[in-house]
């Protein structure tokens, strides 16, 4: 009897993802994900701070950007990096979570984070505060 090993499962966002072989998402597929979800970001409490102050908002989402393309900037290097990896590996090889896994994870991570808090700064610079609160 041969008794076969379960494959796990691992989101995107998770380093054991990309050692078992899984896609590198694309930055559309990155930025469809976030904006599907109701996720507001990891800076979700100072923008939700800022709401009815257009000024701090519109700084935000500038200073948020500019994050955004320098995380985009190295999720390329760190997708090339993962591929030139695998193209390395021998056929046989003992999957091991390296830095080039951790690396790309993270980035991918970053980037889901940056869009989700534009997506919520956008919603807050489009609504109108409550007059009489």
């Amino acid at each position: 009897m041969k008794i076969g090993i379960k494959q796990m499962t691992y989101s995107t966002g998770h380093p054991w993802h990309y050692v078992l072989g899984g896609k590198v998402l694309s930055i559309k597929e990155i930025w469809n994900e976030a904006n599907a979800s109701d996720y507001r970001g990891y800076r979700r409490d100072t923008i939700k701070k800022y709401f009815g102050k257009s000024d701090k908002l519109k700084a935000l989402k500038s200073e948020t950007i500019i994050n955004l393309k320098r995380d985009i900037n190295r999720y390329r290097e760190c997708a090339l990096a993962l591929h030139r990896y695998r193209n390395k590996l021998p056929k046989n090889h003992q999957p091991t979570c390296e830095g080039v896994h951790v690396a790309i994870s993270l980035k991918k991570n970053h980037i889901y984070n940056e869009f989700s808090n534009l997506k919520y700064i956008n919603e807050l610079l489009y609504q109108q505060p409550d007059l009489f609160d």
